[in-house]
């Protein structure tokens, strides 16, 4: 079974892409989903987390503190290494039992989506690597359309901390262009016969 990523910046079209490769009956790891399920469900993580960031980690109910953990570890590089450093590899873990699983039941290849791929070391786990590719201007635009929450300034820092586009596509096994220039549905399709051959 083929283990696929795919990744790209924020704003670039990864979780639309993810859906189309679904539709077409391919396994999709959400690893940012699962990072949160793994960090409040595995106690050896739990106890980890408690340790390195204090009881504050978790509320007095015993869930994950996502608060707390961003306040402490996003603006502080160090911290943030820390807590990559101890989520990563059992997520990880979570994904080699999840593709097993998913070879079981027959499948010919599953997709890992994640954001930060490359730097979390995630992309050595997979076979080949999908980028999906949109021009910064268009990235800013769709997630302030999509997180109204957020600031142009918040989503440079986000860009900042990831991976350059460049560096990304010159990384990359396949592009998938969400440009509005390329359709997406052929682009996927195709991809969908190449990991089935």
């Amino acid at each position: 079974m083929k283990l696929i990523g795919i990744t790209g910046g924020i704003g670039s079209g990864k979780s639309v892409v993810c859906r189309l490769f679904q539709v077409l009956g391919a396994p999709v790891y959400d690893s940012d989903a699962r990072a949160k399920c793994v960090m409040a469900h595995d106690a050896r993580l739990r106890d980890e987390l408690t340790a390195a960031f204090g009881p504050e980690a978790f509320t007095p109910e015993g869930q994950l503190n996502r608060t707390y953990l961003a306040r402490v570890a996003f603006p502080d590089p160090a911290q943030l290494a820390r807590l990559n450093a101890l989520v990563h590899p059992h997520v990880g873990r979570d994904f080699a039992e999840w593709a097993a699983a998913r070879q079981q039941e027959g499948h010919a290849y599953v997709l890992k989506e994640a954001a930060l791929l490359y730097e979390s070391g995630a992309y050595q786990q997979l076979h080949q690597v999908i980028t999906v590719f949109a021009p910064q201007v268009l990235r800013q635009a769709r997630v302030l359309r999509r997180d109204p929450h957020r600031t142009p300034d918040d989503i440079l820092t986000i860009i900042g901390k990831q991976l350059s586009e460049e560096e990304k596509l010159k990384r990359a096994h396949h592009v998938v262009y969400n440009d509005d220039e390329h359709l997406l549905i052929p682009q996927v399709v195709q991809l969908d016969r190449e990991f089935r051959d």
